[in-house]
């Protein structure tokens, strides 16, 4: 489990060749382990980074692989996620809604997760979050909405301190975005740099969200003022 949370924290900071080497090393722990929830994981972090280079089939691919090694357990849920995400960037909408479905339905078979702060835990406060993200891809503006506003109610305390920072930025991204087909730039604006402003990101996946409200607003109004500002702030090397 240490190697998998190794992988993620450089994945996360935009080392791929050390997450990768942190992932293999958890796959290869857990054959001889004999453990097949960490291989699910494994597989499962090999569908993620593969969506965040927009290799497709490559999610699927990974996806399905975990489902059959972990079946029943926390990580299926997860990968059903993953694929879902994968089908919402293909477009086909049937698929993505039979992923989640399969997903939810799981999810409610397992119940709650003893601790759902653990990182390698599967969670509703997740299944809104992996929802939100299909719906944008899609176009389905009230649905993503609905989505990314439930994510912020439970991610952010009562003192608007962000409890799930990277969560609620790409809530914030997507709520930009829809802004954006609406024509509210401003609107727009105000929650990419919110968004993009926090000091705890993921680097990989926000960038991959952030590239979504940088596509909306570059059709729209490229040349407004705002607009113009936060599309050179998007080109900007991120920082890790």
């Amino acid at each position: 489990m240490l190697a998998l949370l190794t992988g993620c924290v450089e994945y996360d900071s935009g080392s791929w060749h050390g997450a990768e080497a942190a992932r293999r090393s958890a796959l290869s722990l857990a054959g001889e382990a004999g453990h097949p929830r960490i291989a699910g994981w494994g597989h499962e972090m090999r569908a993620w980074f593969a969506l965040t280079r927009g290799d497709l089939r490559e999610v699927i691919a990974a996806s399905e692989e975990g489902i059959a090694v972990a079946p029943h357990t926390d990580v299926e849920v997860q990968l059903w996620a993953q694929e879902a995400k994968a089908w919402a960037r293909i477009g086909d909408r049937r698929q993505v809604e039979t992923a989640l479905d399969r997903g939810r339905r799981l999810l409610e078979e397992l119940g709650l997760p003893e601790n759902p702060g653990n990182h390698f835990a599967a969670d509703p406060a997740k299944g809104d979050f992996h929802s939100m993200d299909c719906y944008r891809k899609l176009g389905e503006d009230r649905l993503a909405e609905n989505f990314a506003r439930q994510v912020l109610r439970a991610g952010v305390d009562h003192d608007g301190t962000d409890r799930s920072p990277m969560r609620n930025a790409e809530a914030r991204i997507t709520l930009g975005v829809v802004a954006a087909r609406q024509g509210a730039f401003d609107e727009t604006v105000a929650f990419g740099m919110k968004a993009l402003g926090g000091e705890r990101r993921s680097l990989p996946s926000l960038s991959m969200v952030a590239e979504d409200l940088g596509s909306v607003l570059a059709r729209q109004d490229p040349g407004r003022p705002g607009v113009r500002d936060f599309l050179d702030h998007l080109r900007m090397p991120p920082r890790a």
